[in-house]
């Protein structure tokens, strides 16, 4: 076995990767890659030729020579172990974290923030229906969370810390619910205005690749287990919400996704008080689907 070969069993690479290196360095051999002292390459050729029988221990094809195999193999070895290292400095994956380890670090970034602006995106497919909705988010601890719409404009869905408001432009009356009765899949998102703890929201909490380096956790959200059947949430490595996808038991999908998120945006507590237009009542009841 060559010197070279020897050294490349002390840096513990792949068989693959040693073949590969040694083939690397023939080829830069027979190339002419090795210089005399006096400056010349050696010509290619029978004259030149390399026999791979050449290369043992102690015994140099070109004793003149002022570079050395070993010193061709030294610059692939550095190139491997740099490659292999910026392949181990990658973002988090599924196969790197759990559920509990995610859930975990999404409890720690909400649970340090006082407030959160946020803008979203509503789509929904159900029931023959299709339509897409957008606006702003915003979030004040504890206990209240505003979806101020932007498109249908004039459209509103606020909880106060005790009541949960819906209203719409020209709607005849006020939708007003006890927020601790309510059953809406906005609601899914109030475990991030008290003390979070993800795994006490959501049952059998499972862990997947998402896309663009996304993470999902997916399971049963507690007290709506007759309305929806699954919970995903999108999850950056870090912990960040970006989006939610709620499947109903009739079949009907609703996806939030959050863009720019602002912690700890100042917002007054002003924002979250509702006062109904003029002339317009206010009837207890259950929120509309």
């Amino acid at each position: 076995m060559s010197g070279g070969i020897l050294a490349l069993k002390r840096y513990g690479l792949s068989r693959a990767i040693k073949r590969q290196l040694w083939i690397w360095a023939l080829q830069a051999a027979e190339k002419g890659l090795f210089w005399a002292k006096s400056g010349k390459k050696h010509t290619s050729g029978a004259k030149a030729r390399i026999d791979s029988a050449a290369f043992v221990p102690g015994i140099n094809p070109w004793p003149a020579a002022r570079t050395s195999l070993s010193a061709v193999c030294a610059t692939a070895l550095m190139l491997a172990a740099a490659t292999q290292c910026s392949a181990q400095q990658r973002l988090p994956s599924a196969k790197d974290a759990t559920a509990h380890e995610l859930a975990q670090k999404v409890d720690r970034h909400y649970n340090q923030l006082h407030s959160l602006k946020a803008g979203f995106t509503e789509s929904y497919e159900g029931l023959g229906v299709k339509r897409t909705e957008s606006g702003t988010l915003l979030m004040l601890k504890p206990g209240r969370m505003k979806w101020d719409y932007s498109s249908p404009a004039g459209k509103l869905f606020l909880l106060d810390g005790k009541f949960a408001w819906f209203y719409a432009r020209g709607d005849s009356q006020v939708q007003r619910i006890p927020a601790k009765e309510l059953d809406d899949l906005r609601s899914p998102l109030r475990f991030l205005l008290g003390h979070t703890e993800l795994e006490k929201e959501v049952n059998n909490l499972t862990l997947a690749a998402g896309p663009n380096g996304l993470l999902k956790l997916s399971g049963q959200p507690k007290g709506q287990e007759r309305r929806v059947t699954r919970l995903t949430i999108s999850v950056t490595p870090e912990g960040t919400i970006t989006g939610i996808e709620i499947e109903e038991a009739d079949g009907a999908l609703t996806r939030f996704t959050f863009t720019g998120e602002q912690p700890n945006a100042p917002i007054p507590a002003e924002v979250f008080h509702f006062t109904p237009p003029p002339g317009v009542p206010v009837v207890d009841a259950l929120p509309p689907v």
